[in-house]
């Protein structure tokens, strides 16, 4: 039962990124360096793949041996062909439940389930780094009513989502990562979004209060501010939270 549970985890990401294709062209190609040039990632973000799977699933998927004079190789255990036979049917009656519903209805089915009440759609404007070898990507997107939201992940993680200009994705936060002050008070410097708004409401706290802030476009967001504050419902405020806080998801 525990196994089931488990693999069932490892499926639910095949949506999301690109850890199940990558797997199938493991098997495909029976080279884990094969497999990462036809999914159009690196080494590296080919294996992070494969081992995310792994953990998931609990068992190998991938038997692989080291390279020599004959470049080594890789195959599916039994266990990678049963969750990528798993996965079809999966896939399979994923569309046909899409079908029978509405596109808006399909894209609330398909959102994230997650403990972050912060939901944002987005759009990729650009990646930032300082070069191929640079372990970090900041992403910057771009939202309703012209606004903006920069996340900073890792460039496997970048990879793995296919993230690139004009792509829709989310951008998801924990309302305890974003700090909301009155727009007047002194900002923070450096690595921090900057999202100015009006309060909508609060519920005040002993030590801070949870305020949702109406962002342009008509976004909200939920934070925190710390006691004593001069927020008010209809008041200028300043939401702001690290780079480093945002999580970038794909739209489904």
């Amino acid at each position: 039962m525990a196994r089931s549970l488990v693999t069932a985890a490892a499926l639910g990401h095949g949506p999301a990124d690109k850890r199940l294709e990558i797997l199938q062209l493991v098997g495909r190609h029976g080279s884990i360096s094969q497999a990462a040039r036809s999914a159009g990632v690196s080494y590296k973000a080919a294996w992070q793949a494969i081992h995310t799977l792994t953990n998931l699933a609990g068992e190998p998927l991938v038997d692989s041996s080291v390279g020599g004079a004959g470049g080594g190789g890789a195959r599916l255990t039994p266990a990678g062909e049963r969750l990528l036979a798993a996965a079809d049917q999966l896939q399979a009656a994923r569309r046909g439940v899409l079908a029978r519903v509405n596109a808006a209805d399909s894209a609330a089915l398909a959102g994230p389930r997650t403990s972050m009440r912060n939901h944002l759609r987005a759009v990729v404007e650009r990646l930032e780094s300082d070069g191929a070898r640079d372990p970090m990507v900041r992403v910057v997107l771009a939202l309703a009513g012209d606004g903006a939201l920069a996340s900073l992940i890792t460039r496997e993680s970048a990879e793995l989502l296919g993230l690139a200009p004009g792509l829709p994705v989310l951008a998801l936060c924990k309302a305890t990562a974003v700090r909301v002050q009155p727009v007047d008070a002194a900002a923070p410097q450096g690595g921090a979004n900057l999202l100015p708004g009006r309060v909508l409401r609060m519920a005040r706290g002993v030590q801070r209060d949870e305020v949702t802030v109406t962002l342009a476009g008509e976004l909200q967001l939920v934070g925190f501010a710390a006691r004593p504050n001069r927020l008010r419902a209809g008041s200028r405020a300043l939401a702001w939270l690290d780079e480093s806080a945002v999580v970038v998801a794909l739209a489904g």
